[in-house]
């Protein structure tokens, strides 16, 4: 692999405390790299919050040597910044090589709690893994995985957090020229299927990754032994299907379109990870798609569960060497392993949905779910609404739920529905308001926000970062980031991942 460049970079104390375990047991899969140049750095957005809980102090964070590491022009002191090697199937076609194309890890951080996490910049310029691309990324994409992933965070679904974003000063052609801009962003590690899909072909490197794994996520499993029946390595595969199972199950129920779930975007720690042509629902539709590249409907909404399942097939691949020296025996475990992946998600789905509806998620009635999930499907009724409509009729007020679905339709389902939490009307409302967002990133509305970003202008985005970041909270000043996008929007709309 490529060596770091001739020029040095200047390093400053700004951050402190970096430690770099992931480069010292595994720095085969890395590069030593540095960031590009950057001509006029501005600080867009910082999360003051997340920068004190890495022990950062945000004046600092916001001073010109701050702003030059959240840039990537300077090296924090203490750090190894470097580009990370990883494999994986885009589109369900294999890499054997991808790598942060226009990415460094900066180094890993212990937290005010203890945890130990990556601090990654995303836009940084070229590297050796950067395919012909510039390595460079514009204002928009950057402010769009913030405002995701913050919104994410505040609805309680694992993932990555964005730490900031720094307008470069740089021209950036993308469909004409745009504003550059680097965030940076905080993972429980990056840590990817796609990382497993290079080591398994470098040999013995598979297992010191798998330990580094499971020391890092899964420390429960150390102690487990290495070989035979139970060893750690099928106790690890097994965990990460869960901890999957989970969030794509969390996904579903927020009616979060990822677009783009490679192999290389699918965590080992269970966080959701690149929010490029992300996307979150209007009217409730298994088929919708939102990203430009994805021509064929592989990543759709509906989709998710299903190809889920097919990257940890691909996990487990990897894995197979260190489940057992017989192949003949290690396929069938992993097979075993993998077949329990729809039970979890199943559990975790059928649990997410009765809280939504204020069900018992001990008993839930499979088949009341579907009939309401047809209906909205039928009438294109708007996913994030209709739970809280549902919430405002058992509080006696019918108009917002008539809005959404005709109530000759729904009225057979709302009297088996009324049976079932009959009696408890008024708490199970309260507690349905709980779960169920009012506030969810809108499509039209972080259109609108990152199109004035990029012409200079972030208050729309500040504003609307409020909001989602305190997504159950109704407040009447906000009450037209409750309604979906007009229709004429919704028929064009598409998300791009910014390269």
């Amino acid at each position: 692999m490529a060596a770091i460049p001739d020029s040095p970079v200047e390093t400053n104390t700004a951050v402190c405390g970096f430690e770099s375990t992931f480069v010292d047991e595994l720095g085969v899969l890395t590069v030593a790299w540095q960031g590009a140049e950057v001509p006029d750095p501005t600080l867009l957005v910082l999360n003051e919050q997340l920068a004190t809980s890495l022990g950062s102090d945000a004046a600092t964070l916001r001073s010109d040597d701050g702003v030059a590491v959240l840039s990537g022009a300077a090296a924090p002191a203490e750090s190894q910044p470097v580009a990370m090697a990883y494999a994986g199937h885009q589109f369900g076609g294999y890499a054997p090589l991808l790598g942060d194309g226009r990415a460094l890890l900066l180094g890993e951080l212990v937290d005010t709690d203890g945890r130990r996490v990556d601090l990654h910049l995303k836009g940084s310029g070229p590297t050796p893994f950067s395919r012909g691309g510039d390595g460079f990324a514009v204002v928009g994409p950057m402010l769009r995985e913030y405002l995701v992933s913050e919104a994410m965070s505040a609805l309680g679904i694992p993932t990555t957090r964005a730490l900031s974003v720094v307008a470069t000063g740089r021209a950036v052609h993308r469909n004409g020229v745009e504003p550059g801009a680097v965030l940076a962003r905080v993972a429980a590690s990056h840590l990817r299927v796609g990382t497993f899909e290079l080591a398994v072909r470098q040999g013995e490197i598979l297992s010191t990754l798998a330990d580094y794994a499971i020391a890092r996520h899964y420390p429960e499993l150390t102690e487990l032994p290495a070989e035979g029946e139970g060893n750690r390595y099928l106790a690890f595969l097994e965990a990460v299907v869960e901890v999957q199972a989970s969030l794509v199950a969390r996904w579903m129920l927020t009616g979060f379109v990822h677009g783009v779930m490679n192999t290389d975007n699918t965590t080992i720690s269970g966080e959701t990870i690149d929010y490029g042509p992300c996307a979150f629902l209007d009217a409730y539709d298994p088929a919708a798609v939102f990203s430009s590249i994805d021509q064929s409907g592989r990543y759709a909404f509906g989709n998710q569960p299903t190809v889920l399942k097919w990257n940890l097939a691909r996990f487990a691949e990897a894995l197979l060497p260190l489940l057992d020296s017989d192949p003949n025996a290690a396929i069938p475990a992993a097979t075993a392993i993998l077949g329990t992946f729809d039970e979890h998600y199943e559990n975790h789905y059928s649990h997410g949905m009765a809280a939504k509806l204020g069900l018992n998620g001990d008993d839930v009635d499979r088949a009341l779910v579907d009939e309401l999930l047809t209906l909205m499907a039928e009438h294109a009724a708007d996913w994030t609404a209709t739970f809280r409509a549902l919430a405002d009729e058992l509080r006696g007020h019918a108009t917002p739920l008539d809005h959404l679905v005709p109530r000759e339709d729904i009225g057979p389902w709302l009297t088996r529905w009324r049976g079932a939490v009959e009696g408890r009307e008024h708490d199970t409302a309260d507690a349905m308001d709980r779960v169920n967002p009012l506030y969810i990133p809108r499509n039209h509305r972080v259109d609108e926000a990152l199109r004035a970003a990029t012409d200079g202008d972030l208050a729309p985005f500040q504003k609307l970062l409020e909001v989602v970041t305190h997504p159950f909270e109704r407040r009447d000043e906000w009450a037209e980031y409750t309604t979906p996008a007009p229709r004429e929007f919704n028929d064009t709309f598409r998300t791009f991942c910014g390269t």
